[in-house]
């Protein structure tokens, strides 16, 4: 067997050569592929225990599930020859794959979440277990095969991944109050006086852009333009906490997005893998490319945020005397739908980026015109930490992913916390995020 580790330019590539004495695997790896069952437990499991540790309100989870997948992806893809690795390539087709791929799953999280070691360990035998009752066992050799290519291509991907800056910090100063300026609303953010949220996101690393500020959005309309007054009226009164504006569904799709996309595009993608015939290897290529598209999506939109610093629904409304802008009218007391406005500036929509990265992947998997249903059974009340309420109904059904991913967009007005062009700017830059990771990673061969 030979590997080495994949290495991007300018880097030097480095090759390593492990000798394992050849042996004949046993183990079931048809054309079809293994089940994708065991791909869908880890990536259920996994997201389980970043939501419980911090509510996704730091990019640990998605960080930790988009290593997860890249690894196993790499793990498999040495085995079985489908599409490009991603950072480690290798050439051991009698290695046995489900070996490869959880251990390569174990090695990540296990590494991220190390309280949660015991855990992961009995899913890894588990997993192991449960399969081997349904294909035939594999050779000792092929095995242990697997466990190398695992291990190797997880620590390879930790490895690439160490000082991404994922949790670095950044300074922020607020501007002078401005027409069109991000302000400060730390009463309706829950948040300390001075705090801003994320400003160290947009330079933290992508895993397939160059750089977080790679694709810039247009600026927002101008303040006195006829274009941000029309924003301005709609979001004032379709985003208000209560009005007649607004209709039920559209009420409910709003509430019904509130869900983080680690959570709604990840058990989206593991419903349609469970609905439809789709093998570990594509399974998990799925898996990978979903989240390069939420987390690249999120520190692209990040990027641009603060590279525009512009303001909130909020404060436009409650501060419209002071704006120069003679057709719009001041609210001194308006508030959204959501009761919550995020203590982050507004241009572009992360929640809608996120949305169109992921549902790039989704198209390049299953076509632009696939229909499907998307559950979302609880969201938050308000902001983070305030309580989960059930949604009834818990489903809302789409003609192909591009209008979920709209919809997703626009479901931010109807709560009240972005205007129009905030939302459509953020469905578009996560097209073109998750349409340059489809392009540039993890590509079929031949």
């Amino acid at each position: 067997m030979r590997y080495r580790a994949v290495l991007s330019t300018p880097r030097i590539a480095l090759v390593l050569s492990v000798v394992i004495l050849p042996a004949v695997s046993c183990n079931a790896q048809t054309e079809a592929g293994p089940s994708a069952e065991p791909i869908v437990e880890w990536n259920r499991v996994v997201l389980e225990i970043a939501e419980a540790e911090d509510g996704f309100l730091t990019l640990k989870g998605l960080r930790t599930v988009t290593m997860m997948h890249l690894a196993m992806h790499d793990a498999m893809n040495a085995i079985v020859h489908r599409y490009e690795p991603y950072e480690f390539a290798a050439d051991d087709p009698d290695a046995d794959l489900l070996a490869a791929a959880n251990t390569a799953a174990y090695t990540v999280a296990a590494q991220q979440y190390p309280g949660s070691d015991s855990s992961l360990a009995a899913l890894r035998l588990r997993l192991t277990a449960s399969e081997r009752e349904t294909s035939p066992s594999p050779t000792r050799a092929a095995i242990e095969r697997g466990e190398v290519l695992g291990r190797a291509a997880a620590e390879a991907i930790v490895k690439r991944r160490v000082a991404d800056g994922w949790d670095a910090e950044a300074e922020y100063s607020f501007h002078p109050m401005g027409p069109g300026v991000y302000a400060e609303f730390n009463k309706h953010s829950g948040t300390p006086e001075g705090f801003v949220f994320g400003a160290g996101w947009g330079a933290a690393q992508p895993f397939s852009m160059d750089s977080s500020g790679q694709f810039r959005v247009p600026p927002p309309p101008d303040i006195k333009s006829a274009a941000y007054t029309a924003a301005f009226n709609e979001v004032k009164e379709v985003g208000r906490y209560q009005t007649i504006e607004r209709t039920v569904d559209q009420t409910h799709l709003a509430l019904w997005w509130k869900d983080f996309n680690e959570n709604s595009q990840n058990r989206l993608a593991r419903d349609l893998i469970q609905k439809e015939p789709i093998d570990a290897i594509d399974a998990n290529r799925l898996f990978a490319l979903v989240n390069v598209g939420v987390y690249d999506g999120y520190i692209s939109s990040f990027n641009n945020k603060f590279f525009y610093n512009h303001w909130r629904p909020y404060t436009a409304i409650r501060w419209a005397d002071n704006d120069e802008n003679p057709d719009t009218e001041k609210e001194a007391n308006w508030t959204n739908l959501h009761r919550h406005t995020y203590a982050f500036p507004s241009y572009p929509s992360a929640h809608g980026t996120a949305c169109g990265g992921a549902a790039a992947a989704f198209e390049d998997v299953f076509g632009d015109g696939y229909g499907f249903t998307m559950r979302i059974p609880l969201v938050d009340i308000a902001g983070p930490m305030s309580g989960k309420i059930e949604m009834h109904p818990a489903t809302r059904t789409f003609d192909s992913f591009e209008a979920a991913a709209i919809e997703c967009g626009l479901s931010r007005l109807y709560l009240g916390i972005h205007f129009r062009y905030d939302s459509e700017q953020g469905v578009r830059l996560g097209y073109q995020v998750g349409r340059h990771a489809v392009a540039t990673i993890l590509r079929p061969v031949g």
